[in-house]
Formats: C-alpha cells, sequence, structure tokens
C-alpha cells in the first residue's frame, strides 16, 4: 500500500510541476490578498488574536483553491478509471493526502514568509507556533482530500468544496486559531496544550473515518 501511495503521489507532483495549475493560481492568490491586508492596515499594527485570524483565513482559502483539484483533475482526465483498476482504493487515498500535505506545508511557508516581511508580524514562540501550523496543516490536508473525493462526483463541483469543508474544518481553525494566537503573544506549551490535544484528535479521527468512508465513495 506505501509503494502504491506513493508512486500516485509522485504522479501527482510530476503532473504539478508540468501544468503548474494550483501552484500559479495559489501564489497570486496569496500575493494579492496578503498585499490588500497590508494596504488596508497602512501603518497600523494588529492584535494577536486579529493576525492568527487572518492567517488561518488566507491559508483556508488558499488550501481550498488548491487542493479541491487533486480528484477533480483524475476525472476530467479520465485517469480515474485506471487508478481504480491499478491500485487499491486505500493506496489511492494515501498518495493524495500525502501529496495535499506536501503542497500544504509549501503553500502556508509562503503564506507566513510573505506575511512576515509584509506585516512585520513578531512570532515570540517560533517552536510552538510551528507545532501548531504543522498539526493544523496535516488535519486540513486530511479534510480538504475527502472532501475533495466527494465533489469529484458531483455536477457543480467549484461552488461546494467550501459549502462542505468549512463546517468540518470549524473545530479546527477555531482550535488552531486560538494556538496560534497564544504563540504569537509568546504563551508557553502548558498554555494551548488543550488546543494541541483537540487538533491531534480531530486529525486522527479524520484521517481514520477517511479510510473507511474513502473506498465507498471512490468506487461509486
Amino acid at each position: 500500500m506505501i509503494k502504491q501511495a506513493l508512486a500516485i503521489c509522485k504522479k501527482d507532483f510530476n503532473s504539478e510541476i508540468r501544468t503548474r495549475y494550483a501552484v500559479n493560481a495559489l501564489l497570486m492568490f496569496i500575493i494579492v490578498v496578503i498585499s490588500v491586508i497590508k494596504f488596508s492596515l497602512g501603518e497600523d499594527k494588529l492584535s494577536a488574536e486579529m493576525n492568527s485570524g487572518l492567517l488561518w483565513i488566507i491559508i483556508f482559502f488558499a488550501t481550498s483553491n488548491g487542493l479541491s483539484r487533486v480528484f477533480v483533475s483524475e476525472e476530467e482526465r479520465g485517469t480515474s478509471l485506471v487508478l481504480k483498476l491499478s491500485s487499491d482504493a486505500r493506496s489511492v487515498f494515501l498518495g493524495k493526502l500525502i501529496f495535499n500535505t506536501f503542497l500544504t506545508i509549501l503553500i502556508n511557508f509562503f503564506i507566513i514568509f510573505l506575511y512576515i516581511i509584509i506585516t512585520g508580524l513578531d512570532i515570540r514562540n517560533l517552536g510552538l507556533f510551528s507545532l501548531t501550523l504543522g498539526l493544523g496543516t496535516l488535519g486540513l490536508s486530511a479534510v480538504m482530500t475527502i472532501i475533495a473525493a466527494l465533489i469529484s462526483k458531483a455536477s457543480s463541483k467549484g461552488t461546494l468544496y467550501p459549502v462542505l469543508s468549512f463546517p468540518l474544518l470549524l473545530p479546527l481553525l477555531l482550535a488552531c486559531i486560538s494556538a496560534t494566537t497564544l504563540t504569537i503573544e509568546g504563551a508557553p506549551f502548558g498554555a494551548i496544550s488543550g488546543e494541541i490535544q483537540m487538533t491531534v484528535s480531530y486529525t486522527i479521527v479524520v484521517i481514520t473515518a477517511s479510510f473507511l468512508l474513502f473506498e465507498l465513495v471512490w468506487n461509486d
């Protein structure tokens, strides 16, 4: 299963390198959004709560734009049948999840880097900030991957993705925003342990449920 999953991830990576559809669209979206925020703020400084909220809003919409095509592209190119015949359903989901996770990590790194450069955000506890971002990224990728599989079968794919993903991601986003706020303020691990436990538990539940349900979605 791992070997097949890595092969699928490599296929998606090579396809993205050739087309650069998602990467180019996401880079433009991120640059425009953060620039608008900077021009709107001027010289004003945002609170930690506002900074963390804006960061996760940007991350949510960026990942919604970038990860939604992971299964839609297979349906459009007519390669989904080949995957069904050549790979186990769990291998397909794992491969897509690995690809989405790596893509989300790259997206988030660029978002944080550009946001810090443009707004001058001061993160006082960078280690816990990175931990929160990493756990949130995995949870986001897990939800976005299974939602992408669901909407690939629908006719109105573009509108369904954020509509379905936002309610499922709301508990994760609230926990990540709270933890991010505390890390920006320099809080110790004990202050965010509840949010970290919530994020880890949420991600485990989503990944487990996705593995159990994906075969039904994929073979429908």
